[in-house]
């Protein structure tokens, strides 16, 4: 499983990266995973979108599907082979003002999935955990043939069900928005929070992800690893790909 970040800023771009997308890719089938601010430009580095089988959606937040029309547009407008006839853009169905979007005519279209029961995507089986946010939002586990797990919190505040969900994860894809210095009202993880997520887990590797444009990284970074000493973390940055 071959996993490219197109984008991992949280709220809003910058001119450096985008907000939340990642392409995964395995056996020949090729996935979205959110498809925020700035994510087609750096996906057409990597794949042409006409290429994409499914693109799946964990909440409806701009910061995630900002470019979702436009991505409607190219496959509407640009010529060349498909992968798919329409492709399918995967997303819950607790907002009916933005799932019904999801669909444009002789480009893609709405394809539900239920949270509750395992969705089969290409060589992967995809479960979902609800989360800890201002909107309905889940967190995604995806396994592959060979039992190798890449799992991503997607958007939530720290709860302890959530080390359950990805337990073991060979790769865990973390919402790390603030540093440990932040109080008050939290829809994201801390740095500490993310440190005690990946021990609790037992991730073998940590990515940090929907990170802030205003605090230092190299921070975030220093503080997950003080909670985490014994898991190899990582920042995310764009074009960077890992395999699990």
């Amino acid at each position: 499983m071959k996993i490219t970040i197109l984008g991992y800023y949280g709220g809003y771009p910058t001119a450096k990266a985008g907000t939340t997308g990642f392409l995964i890719e395995e056996s020949g089938y090729h996935l979205l995973l959110d498809c925020g601010s700035g994510v087609l430009t750096e996906l057409e580095r990597h794949l042409d979108p006409l290429q994409l089988n499914a693109v799946l959606l964990t909440h409806y937040h701009q910061d995630h599907i900002a470019d979702v029309g436009v991505l409607q547009y190219y496959w509407q407008l640009r010529s060349g082979q498909r992968q798919e006839p329409i492709l399918p853009i995967y997303g819950h169905t607790e907002d009916l003002l933005n799932f019904p979007s999801l669909t444009w005519t002789n480009a893609t279209r709405a394809q539900a999935y239920d949270p509750d029961v395992p969705l089969k995507l290409g060589p992967w089986t995809i479960t979902f955990q609800r989360t800890i946010h201002p909107v309905p939002t889940f967190a995604v586990r995806i396994v592959n043939a060979s039992g190798k797990v890449l799992a991503f919190t997607a958007d939530s505040a720290y709860f302890p069900e959530l080390a359950d969900f990805v337990q073991g994860a060979d790769l865990l894809i973390t919402d790390t928005n603030f540093n440990n210095q932040k109080t008050g009202k939290m829809w994201h993880l801390t740095s500490g929070q993310t440190g005690n997520l990946a021990m609790a887990a037992k991730a073998h590797r940590v990515l940090l992800s929907h990170l802030p444009q205003t605090i230092d990284h190299q921070q975030l970074l220093a503080e997950v690893k003080a909670a985490a000493p014994t898991i190899p973390i990582l920042l995310a940055s764009r074009g960077l790909t890992l395999e699990v």
